[in-house]
């Protein structure tokens, strides 16, 4: 399973380690992700879900089914 996010669609970036010499050595930044699990009244069901850690913040603030609802629009949920 690739490391993107499940509703945000955040995905890993790349960019450059930089020495004190300023070498620079190409790198990825990966997507700050956990997997955790949401109940969802509306369905009656338990959602097991890959989220970033700014996604948590985002569904704490406005709710799992907003959340949801919004990344169904977008395309990243099915």
């Amino acid at each position: 399973m690739s490391r993107v996010c499940e509703l945000t669609g955040k995905k890993a970036m790349v960019g450059n380690n930089v020495s004190h010499a300023m070498n620079k050595t190409r790198r990825t930044f990966d997507a700050n992700l956990i997997k955790k699990r949401f109940y969802i009244p509306s369905e009656d069901k338990w959602v097991t879900l890959k989220v970033s850690t700014s996604a948590l913040k985002t569904i704490n603030k406005i709710g799992i089914e907003a959340m949801l609802k919004e990344a169904k629009a977008k395309g990243f949920y099915k």
